[in-house]
């Protein structure tokens, strides 16, 4: 039903505590954990495909017999691309996660969420943020590595 006096300060929907709706809401916490873990695979795996098409193409090039290229330095620009893609995704799935979980920790859940009374926010802690983080930096690492020929 619409309200007929939109400057009341009621929530947008009604929040009933229930079994039911606190499963719910752990279901969508952990549908959110899921989410951020696969685009850490995703993420891992254009990091390491464009690390490792550079180094094939590079090895390639250095045996007895083999031709020149004709682009000698494509394989290392979508190398670069790939990385480049697999860091951006990462950077994109933490703000996406960070946000949705500060969501699901905003006022109008605390009740559903099990978060005792008077207490603000009692976020249940995973590493997968850690994690991300920690594969920012090995893809950082990677395109310095691709870029400067470090490796």
């Amino acid at each position: 039903m619409i309200d007929p006096n939109p400057s009341s300060k009621a929530s947008r929907f009604e929040v009933r505590v229930t079994a039911d709706s606190h499963f719910g809401w752990l279901r969508t916490r952990l549908s959110v954990e899921r989410t951020m873990m696969s685009w850490l695979r995703t993420a891992v795996s254009l990091i390491g495909f464009g690390f490792a098409i550079v180094q094939f193409f590079e090895r390639l090039q250095d045996m007895p017999g083999a031709q020149a290229a004709r682009h000698p330095g494509a394989p290392k620009l979508l190398g670069l691309a790939l990385i480049s893609s697999g860091v951006l995704a990462l950077l994109i799935s933490i703000w996406q996660y960070r946000w949705f979980i500060g969501y699901l920790w905003s006022a109008d859940f605390l009740p559903i969420a099990g978060a005792r009374a008077g207490a603000t926010k009692e976020k249940m802690q995973t590493p997968v943020i850690a994690v991300a983080v920690l594969l920012v930096g090995v893809g950082l690492f990677a395109f310095a590595a691709v870029l400067f020929r470090l490796v």
